[in-house]
């Protein structure tokens, strides 16, 4: 009895550690995280709607990384703003706190153009008031394609915060001391040029970190949909470029042999006061490859350590169950 015992409670174990990914229950994408107040909060698209049509989104807390709790519906597109109202498609949030304020920014349909708003809160978990219009609304001067989603904020060590965006383009610009608006004279295309679908070949949602006092920059390659769907990176010595891309750019990709797919648009946690870090991110939930099942809105949450070399190198990260 004793070793049944032992053995129901080390498959109980094993099973609790493979529940381990993905973090968040049901369907969620495109995730941010941000520590505060000795929590984590992670904010991400609201998957599993046919075409991208979600049109709202949620927080989760937690004190571990490990066990998640839903903190409800912080912001609803249809509801919540005036100018997002003609259909869903909110997709791809970031989090930023400054001055005792958090700022939420993330990606709507505006009617003819998608675009990027934000709203402001004094709690983590809400309510968040819209701004009432976009912050971004067109592409940069010279660029003749792509789509203003995925957005991202990073705040320098002096205190000035920036803004980037992009899907088939990257853009970056200062934000104004208010945080709700960008300076429009210091809007950079940085796109990343070159590379291919199997490295790095720059296709959506920037994002950008500081680690002793290098600029990185990571990027999703190919389409959300794709198995191949992976995270590339590149390093500047400054906020806004240029970007030198790695040597060996790729840092997150699937594992077919763990059924793990399309693992990328993420976000990095410093875990305050150390130098310890993770990669938060999506990948497709594999009952969905199929292209007619819509991998690209059946995607699901996770988190992995991200390590780096001594040189400041990133390590490639493997992705885990």
């Amino acid at each position: 009895m004793k070793k049944l015992f032992l053995s129901l409670l080390a498959l109980t174990c094993l099973s609790a550690a493979a529940q381990h990914n993905p973090i968040l229950p049901e369907l969620h994408a495109d995730p941010d995280i941000i520590a505060d107040g000795g929590r984590y909060y992670i904010y991400s698209t609201t998957d599993g709607a046919a075409g991208w049509g979600g049109y709202y989104f949620t927080c989760y807390s937690s004190k571990d990384l490990k066990k998640w709790e839903y903190e409800g519906i912080i912001l609803d597109v249809l509801k919540d703003t005036k100018w997002a109202r003609n259909k869903g498609n909110a997709w791809a949030p970031a989090i930023e706190k400054k001055n005792g304020k958090f700022y939420f920014y993330f990606s709507a349909d505006q009617g003819e153009r998608k675009a990027i708003g934000v709203a402001v809160s004094d709690s983590p978990t809400g309510p968040f008031r819209d701004l009432g219009h976009p912050i971004v609304d067109k592409r940069p001067n010279g660029q003749m394609n792509g789509q203003q989603i995925d957005v991202d904020v990073f705040t320098d060590d002096d205190g000035q915060s920036y803004l980037y965006w992009g899907n088939g383009y990257m853009a970056g610009a200062k934000l104004n001391s208010d945080m709700t608006s960008i300076d429009t004279t210091t809007i950079v295309r940085m796109t990343p040029r070159g590379g291919s679908l199997k490295d790095y070949q720059y296709r959506e949602a920037p994002y950008v970190f500081k680690r002793k006092g290098i600029y990185y920059f990571l990027w999703s390659v190919d389409d959300t949909g794709s198995p191949n769907y992976h995270v590339a990176y590149g390093t500047s010595t400054s906020p806004l470029g240029p970007i030198k891309v790695a040597d060996e750019p790729v840092i997150l990709q699937q594992r077919p042999d763990q059924k793990i797919y399309g693992t990328a648009h993420n976000s990095v946690l410093q875990i305050p006061g150390k130098d310890k870090w993770y990669i938060v991110y999506h990948r497709i939930n594999p009952a969905y490859l199929d292209k007619k099942d819509g991998p690209g809105f059946h995607r699901e949450v996770c988190i992995d350590p991200m390590e780096f070399e001594k040189d400041g190198r990133i390590k490639p990260v493997t992705p885990t169950n």
